[in-house]
């Protein structure tokens, strides 16, 4: 393992769906390495930038500066770009015959590291950039990862950044629809991200006093959200407010799923308009659907995620200065820890059944459809 002190270079990746706080920890992680004399480049779109360099007027790479990062921090999104379309373990290549084939160029991917003089990545995604980031990890490159998604759902860190945002958000959505579920008496659907955790659903149904909660974790049967509904006519309220992860799935059904393809997890969604259109004919209320979909992802971070931004970037620096590789930075409050990649990538962190936050829904009379 090469001493911290022989850092001559650190590359930055951002891969997987874009989530407000990708700029802090870009600004943090090239701010802590300047500071130790070590330059910063930031790679196109998660690993585009080295395998198909072609596709950028900058060749792929770009040199990140104390200018480059000045004023990033209150910005969503991410200036390095990012895509959910090219793990380089399953790379999607177009064959003579027209097919698109998954081909693994991992090993491509380290000879061009190598090439470019990078000693050590930090690796910002999800559970599936740092799934690859622990492959690169296990072939031999320096790497650590700094967990990132809205969905909240990887696991060995108390939080991601974006996650905070994106609840609060949705939280005021919904605190909008109701004034307006109740002027036209309705029962109003909100869909909302997380694919196969329920966190965000939960936490901004709680929050934004939904009537009821569907989650991925809880099969749920339509005819006990009816009863819920029917039971908010009976108390004097006159129209209720449904959150739906798009992850939900009926007993003894499945997932909604939009599309797959190669190179990519299934693009879920749709949910949302099936549970509207099967409570309409159950309770034959005026039923309405809102897909909050990609607003939950943009915008400007908390303080919050600004703040967890900045410690996971400054943390990922000092891993390296400290001869780590192969760990992710996590929070375990009040302290950023290191935790092995293969240990956070191993499962999905999924809403416990038994967690204090469903406790306190089925307390106050939320329905989970089960």
């Amino acid at each position: 393992m090469k001493k911290a002190s022989n850092l001559k270079m650190i590359a930055i990746s951002t891969g997987g769906g874009d989530a407000p706080g990708l700029n802090a920890v870009i600004r943090a992680v090239v701010l802590s390495a300047l500071n130790r004399g070590c330059k910063c480049v930031g790679i196109r779109e998660g690993y585009n930038g080295l395998l198909k360099p072609q596709a950028y007027s900058d060749g792929g790479l770009i040199e990140l500066t104390r200018e480059t990062v000045n004023g990033i921090t209150h910005l969503g999104g991410t200036i390095l770009g990012t895509t959910n379309r090219a793990n380089p373990l399953k790379y999607p290549v177009k064959g003579d015959d027209g097919q698109i084939r998954e081909v693994d160029r991992s090993d491509e991917l380290l000879q061009l590291f190598q090439a470019h003089g990078i000693d050590a990545l930090i690796a910002v995604g999800g559970d599936g950039s740092l799934f690859i980031a622990n492959v690169l990890s296990q072939k031999g490159l320096r790497v650590v990862g700094v967990p990132k998604t809205i969905d909240n759902d990887l696991d060995k860190t108390v939080i991601t950044f974006g996650f905070d945002t994106a609840i609060s958000f949705a939280t005021a959505c919904i605190d909008r629809l109701h004034s307006t579920a109740q002027s036209h008496r309705r029962t109003i659907v909100v869909e909302v991200m997380g694919r196969y955790a329920g966190w965000i659903a939960l936490d901004v149904g709680v929050s934004g006093t939904a009537d009821a909660i569907l989650i991925p974790e809880i099969p749920y049967d339509l005819q006990k959200v009816a009863q819920k509904i029917a039971q908010c006519e009976r108390q004097g309220q006159k129209y209720a407010i449904v959150v739906v992860a798009e992850g939900a799935k009926p007993k003894g059904g499945e997932r909604s799923v939009l599309e797959k393809e190669v190179g990519r997890a299934e693009r879920l969604g749709g949910i949302g308009e099936r549970v509207a259109r099967e409570l309409h004919a159950l309770t034959g209320k005026d039923t309405r659907t809102v897909v909050l979909g990609h607003l939950l992802r943009g915008g400007t971070p908390t303080t919050f995620d600004r703040l967890i931004s900045l410690r996971f970037g400054a943390a990922a620096v000092r891993a390296l200065e400290d001869g780590q590789s192969g760990v992710m930075v996590a929070l375990d409050p009040p302290r950023v820890q290191y935790v092995p990649l293969k240990d956070a990538t191993r499962r999905m962190k999924t809403v416990p059944l038994d967690s204090d936050t469903i406790l306190t829904a089925r307390d106050l009379g939320i329905s989970f459809g089960d």
